[in-house]
């Protein structure tokens, strides 16, 4: 596979964004999601990590933070100041009732980008879980690059996918529709070295939803650290 080395994150107005469905889909899932997805073991163990190294009111940014569980809940109560972003309006209405401590904004990753509308300032480590699938793979090394500016120097980011040869694939999703993106584990971690990132680990988990109509899956989880 090959992936191009750039990974600037200024690039997104070559790029049509198509977000159509996807925020929709969330706002009528809502909390049913939490309850399609109950057993989140990679999750959590990758905040844990975090938990693990970063000082007591380190700020992280929780990339498609849905309703604020559960890794939102797990570094808020840990003493880490967390920052949630989801596109989806009705998952951030949610959040603050599950998780008070943590701030929430509704926007999109590329609104984040260098000169984009919103400005969060930047952050001491990023969560991604499950978020990245939702952009086309054009647009991910664009995101990755967001990312990495977003983050400190030496700065954390714990990311997590979905193993499969897709690219902006519809499929069904809890009696809606999304479109999802995947890699093989392999061309997954050479995307993420290209954009800058050392791979520091590794885990992946064999995970079957409690919805019949979400197929079983085997998800990535990568811990990193921002490169030079």
């Amino acid at each position: 596979m090959s992936v191009s080395n750039g990974t600037g994150d200024t690039g997104y107005g070559n790029i049509r964004l198509d977000r159509s469905g996807q925020a929709e889909a969330f706002d009528a899932i809502g909390d049913r999601y939490d309850e399609a997805f109950p057993h989140k073991e990679g999750q959590l163990a990758a905040g844990e990590w975090l938990i693990g190294v970063l000082p007591r009111g380190s700020r992280v940014l929780d990339l498609g933070c849905g309703t604020g569980l559960p890794t939102a809940r797990q570094l808020t109560g840990a003493g880490l100041r967390v920052t949630g972003v989801d596109l989806s309006a009705g998952m951030v209405r949610l959040a603050p009732s599950y998780v008070p401590g943590a701030d929430f904004h509704q926007a999109d990753i590329a609104d984040l980008r260098r000169g984009g509308p919103v400005d969060l300032g930047r952050f001491d480590a990023v969560t991604a879980f499950f978020s990245l699938l939702m952009l086309p793979r054009a647009e991910i090394p664009l995101a990755l690059g967001t990312i990495r500016r977003l983050l400190l120097p030496g700065g954390l980011f714990a990311l997590s996918m979905v193993e499969a040869d897709v690219d902006d694939f519809s499929i069904p999703f809890l009696r809606s529709t999304i479109r999802v993106t995947g890699y093989l584990r392999d061309d997954l971690r050479e995307v993420i070295e290209a954009a800058r990132f050392e791979i520091v680990g590794e885990s992946s988990y064999s995970y079957a939803p409690a919805s019949s109509d979400v197929p079983p899956e085997e998800q990535i989880f990568l811990r990193c650290r921002r490169g030079g």
